[in-house]
């Protein structure tokens, strides 16, 4: 008659030490299935020059940021400040891959939509947006569809990724930049893969 009791009671009391041990981790720190491994190819039109394209190897060589934003983005305001900053002092090459912009933004129907106005908004709103706001950006490309965005793993925005000289990704930084963030997780990171070589 005990055992029929103390089952469920040993099952409830499990499921409790699990959820309490959930809840004292930090859902900012999704392991990426990316970290270590060599950062998906793309090819995308610049936002400054639509009609040119940059593609990921062009940054081979180089310890570099590739920050995912919008200018529907909340948190990216919250952010764009610290990446300001970040390019007056040059402390490393950010490339910014505008995601989503049109179709990001509930506000926006874009059923019956041409391709080509949809870009074109997505390139007047981004660009309106980086000359109020200043550009941080060494350039910017235009992830219309997101797709690019879905192959690194991206689920939100602002979502920022250390790439090494070998084209790898070696941190996945989910939301905003902080000036802590920069000081206590980003820099340190940044200078352990450049003296990494």
């Amino acid at each position: 008659m005990k055992a029929k009791f103390l089952v469920p009671l040993a099952l409830f009391f499990g499921l409790a030490g699990f959820l309490a041990f959930g809840l004292t981790l930090n859902p900012r720190e999704v392991p990426s299935p990316l970290i270590d491994k060599p950062a998906p190819g793309f090819s995308l039109a610049r936002l400054d020059q639509p009609e040119q394209r940059f593609a990921l190897e062009e940054m081979r060589g180089e310890v570099w940021l590739l920050n995912v934003w919008a200018s529907w983005c909340v948190a990216c305001r919250q952010e764009h400040p610290v990446l300001v900053r970040m390019a007056q002092q040059k402390l490393v090459p950010i490339v910014g891959l505008n995601y989503k912009e049109v179709r990001g933004d509930g506000a926006i129907n874009i059923r019956g939509m041409a391709p080509e106005a949809e870009t074109g908004l997505a390139i007047e709103r981004a660009r309106r947006w980086l000359t109020d706001h200043g550009d941080p950006y060494a350039l910017s490309v235009l992830d219309i569809d997101g797709r690019v965005g879905i192959d690194f793993g991206v689920y939100g925005v602002p979502e920022t990724f250390l790439i090494d000289r070998e084209g790898r990704i070696r941190y996945k930084h989910i939301g905003p930049i902080t000036p802590d963030s920069l000081q206590n997780e980003l820099l340190p990171r940044i200078e352990e893969v450049r003296r990494a070589g």
